[in-house]
């Protein structure tokens, strides 16, 4: 059916998608959203719950490719290609070594370095105005180093967020244990990020931004988004179901699935998804202070209000192999050695689509086939943290006005 009244349409119910709909609504705009699966529940509903807001370092950097060899012969390791999917994703590998190189790399971290400002100053935005304040405290973050010289290795990367205006101290050992008891005597270097913030569940924030939009007179439809087409007045969005929503506004927030979509408009990016594991602990499993990254291994300890997640690593295959839940267990068996005292048992294994480009950035970009439609995917690890500066980009694009930001980085074009 076509239905002409409706406003503006979003897709996905992830967390770009809700901070897109709630930003339309500022402006006045009136919301559908269409959900392919269950509300909230893709890969908002896994990540580790952190404003990762100083992460402005991408996974494409010099001298990665030498170390992606060791990586991916083990199966277990912070990043693995299975061999049946290594041909799919040759091509995102190249541009992913191409965007590693010095001038690239540079330019990468300067362009994350000016979104994360708006970034953070948005979100505290968003959670006084929606009530969700209250699902976000400052816990600190303690990023730790196996030995002096993993430590010294990763200087350029602290240098480069000092030189982006974000505050950090290093620590040694006696204030380790200060900071967060019980962990394993080899970590005798980190750093501490005192103004670290983390949400109590990432699906329960989303969720909860998700009801206040629907509070505010947004609806939901559930159904597979098969191709948008451009229109006089805007744009048709067609489902698997036969149904079809015309729209002044269409807004392509869907994660790993929405290369097809955007494809359809003959929109094309390299979008690949880096498939994310976790398990998370009953609440009592460890006595958890903070949240804890172990940088040498590739996986973060966080503390929600669902329990512990322990959950990181990144698999390259698609969105059609099953999971493989040994990876999981893998990154458990090394919490359980660097925390000594966590009780592992009870755990929920999850497994998702993180939406990832090639060059370590999204896409926040009108369709090259018509400005009704504005795409917004492809964040990586960094959906939650960025996600509220993308849903206002999103309502200037829609609105005409000038962006808070310069767009071009972002560009849908940029991967021809």
């Amino acid at each position: 059916m076509n239905n002409p009244s409706v406003d503006a349409v979003v897709i996905g119910t992830g967390i770009i998608g809700a901070m897109a709909a709630h930003y339309l609504q500022e402006d006045g705009r009136t919301v559908l959203m269409i959900e392919r699966g269950e509300v909230a529940r893709g890969a908002s509903s896994g990540n580790a719950g952190i404003l990762a807001f100083p992460e402005i370092i991408p996974i494409a950097a010099p001298g990665m490719m030498w170390k992606a060899p060791k990586w991916l012969l083990d199966p277990l390791g912070p990043l693995s290609l299975p061999p049946s999917y290594a041909l799919n994703m040759a091509p995102w590998l190249w541009r992913l070594w191409r965007a590693g190189a010095r001038p690239a790399f540079e330019r990468t971290v300067a362009i994350h370095a000016a979104i994360m400002p708006l970034a953070r100053s948005e979100m505290l935005r968003v959670i006084e105005r929606t009530g969700l304040k209250a699902m976000v405290s400052q816990t600190g973050t303690l990023d730790l180093y196996d030995s002096e010289a993993s430590f010294d290795a990763a200087a350029a990367d602290w240098a480069a967020k000092r030189g982006a205006g974000f505050g950090f101290r290093r620590v040694g050992r006696a204030e380790i244990d200060a900071l967060q008891p019980g962990l394993a005597p080899q970590f005798r270097h980190g750093m501490f990020t005192p103004d670290g913030l983390q949400v109590s569940d990432p699906y329960e924030f989303t969720k909860a931004l998700v009801d206040h939009v629907i509070a505010r007179g947004a609806s939901i439809r559930i159904g597979e988004v098969t191709g948008i087409e451009p229109t006089a007045t805007g744009a048709r969005v067609g489902l698997a179901d036969g149904a079809a929503f015309e729209a002044k506004t269409v807004v392509l927030a869907g994660g790993a699935w929405s290369k097809a979509v955007a494809a359809s408009l003959g929109d094309h990016a390299p979008l690949e998804t880096e498939r994310g594991y976790n398990t998370t602990l009953p609440a009592g499993a460890f006595p958890l202070q903070r949240q804890l990254y172990f940088n040498d291994h590739g996986f973060v300890v966080t503390p929600l209000s669902s329990g512990i997640r322990v959950g990181g690593a990144v698999e390259l295959g698609g969105l059609r192999m099953p999971p493989n839940y040994k990876r999981s267990e893998a990154m458990l068996k090394k919490a359980k050695d660097f925390l000594p005292d966590l009780n592992t048992d009870g755990g929920r294994q999850w497994m998702g689509f993180r939406p990832s480009l090639p060059d370590c950035l999204p896409v926040i970009s009108p369709s090259g086939a018509t400005p009704a439609v504005i795409h917004a995917f492809g964040h990586g690890h960094l959906g939650l943290t960025q996600s509220a500066a993308t849903g206002r980009l999103v309502a200037d694009m829609a609105a005409r006005r000038q962006p808070a930001l310069d767009l071009e980085p972002f560009r849908i074009g940029r991967f021809r």
